[in-house]
């Protein structure tokens, strides 16, 4: 009977403890990739900003400078 009521308590089912899964990370795309390379404080909102502004001119023509 203590036995059924301390295995209860513990969350144990058994002698093999539940496993916790891992959640799943979200992959970054091109522009947070450089971004984040390149930012001193991830996330921030000057990081987002950039990433933003990157998303606009195309994670190949980010960053290069044009005159």
């Amino acid at each position: 009977m203590w036995e059924d009521i301390l295995k209860r308590k513990s969350g144990r089912r058994g002698k093999k403890a539940r496993k916790k899964r891992k959640k799943a990370k979200p992959k970054l795309d091109c522009c947070a990739k450089k971004v984040k390379r390149t930012a001193k404080v991830w996330p921030s909102a000057y990081a987002s900003g950039r990433v933003v502004q990157c998303r606009k001119k195309g994670c190949a023509n980010y960053g290069n400078s044009t005159k």
